[in-house]
């Protein structure tokens, strides 16, 4: 019988290319989905994956719906993925945040422990945790934890559950600690992809300018279809543990964006952006940089996608797409011929 996996938060881009590494492992994957009057499968869908993974309805803040999928799929491993995970969005809704990232955390695991117990536990835990602190100018699984937004407090309380409920219940529980991972299916909210996209429409002439904030934060950033075959190996180990996934390289958002506009052959970037104080935090995380060793060490994990290359992969992926909604547009508009 292959591996059955739950994945919460299957439709987010960690959940497709977690989705697409596991089906190629030959595992039957089981994804909770928010009811939603429109679905939103795109990533899936782009991926080729759709019709192979079960989609399951559901709510991670209601725990008796959480019990119940859990208690009928009786998974070997449990990966969480759902949250709230726009920052800026963090302050705005803070109480909704705490409900799905920290009260949604503690559901599944309970569930876990109630009807799949031998299951093995993925939390997505965040290097937004440690906020400004750092060890010699980086951030390892000793660093001291000091959250900066309401969205980073969240997720502690998540992390700390699953590190309660391993030593507690003797579960396999293990958090990733995640740096900044982004790809061609990351959200048009995030920064990285606000970039992509806003410099591919600025390519083909369809816009002037990026609104942004800080331009001199820093952040470790890789590629996505990376960092999810690191949560699979977390969970083979013997024995259950905690470690910090990163390229232990970072970069400035004045670093992306000229990898960005270099991609599409404009070398001056400065006339495009526009500085935003709305885009600003009010409390700002100035400079991540995991060290990355023990997950090299005992997991054999390295990030394979470099900085530039994962920049350029989602410029082109937005020129594709601007191309391709421009060739809809078209063939979908009313003839412009007289009399038609």
């Amino acid at each position: 019988m292959p591996n059955k996996a739950f994945i919460t938060g299957v439709t987010g881009q960690d959940g497709a290319y977690l989705s697409q590494l596991l089906l190629n492992k030959g595992y039957e994957v089981y994804g909770l989905v928010r009811r939603l009057s429109t679905p939103n499968y795109w990533r899936l869908e782009e991926l080729g994956i759709r019709d192979k993974v079960c989609i399951l309805e559901g709510d991670m803040t209601d725990s008796h719906s959480v019990n119940s999928i859990v208690k009928s799929i009786r998974p070997l491993e449990v990966y969480n993925l759902a949250a709230q995970s726009f920052v800026a969005t963090s302050w705005q809704q803070p109480v909704l945040t705490t409900e799905v990232n920290a009260l949604g955390t503690l559901n599944v695991l309970n569930a876990v422990k109630l009807y799949s117990p031998e299951a093995r536990f993925y939390q997505a835990s965040t290097s937004e945790m440690y906020g400004n602190s750092n060890i010699n100018n980086t951030q390892d699984e000793h660093t001291p934890l000091h959250p900066r937004s309401p969205y980073a407090i969240s997720k502690l309380a998540a992390h700390w559950f699953t590190i309660n409920y391993r030593e507690s219940f003797g579960m396999f529980a293990c958090s990733g600690i995640l740096f900044n991972h982004e790809s061609p299916l990351r959200g048009i909210e995030f920064v990285t992809r606000k970039i992509t996209d806003g410099v591919a429409r600025i390519k083909c002439g369809l816009s002037d300018h990026i609104a942004l904030g800080n331009l001199d934060a820093k952040r470790d950033w890789g590629f996505a279809g990376d960092y999810v075959e690191a949560m699979w190996l977390m969970l083979q180990q013997e024995q259950p543990d905690d470690f910090v996934i990163s390229t232990g390289i970072n970069h400035s958002i004045r670093d992306f964006l000229d990898a960005a506009f270099s991609a599409v052959g404009i070398s001056n970037w400065e006339p495009y952006i526009r500085q935003d104080p709305r885009f600003m935090r009010p409390a700002e995380l100035h400079e991540l940089c995991g060290k990355n060793s023990k997950a090299q060490e005992k997991l054999g994990w390295r990030p394979k996608v470099a900085f530039d290359e994962l920049v350029r992969m989602m410029v082109e992926a937005d020129l594709k797409r601007i191309e391709k909604e421009s060739t809809a547009k078209t063939r979908y508009e009313p003839s412009l011929v007289a009399g038609h």
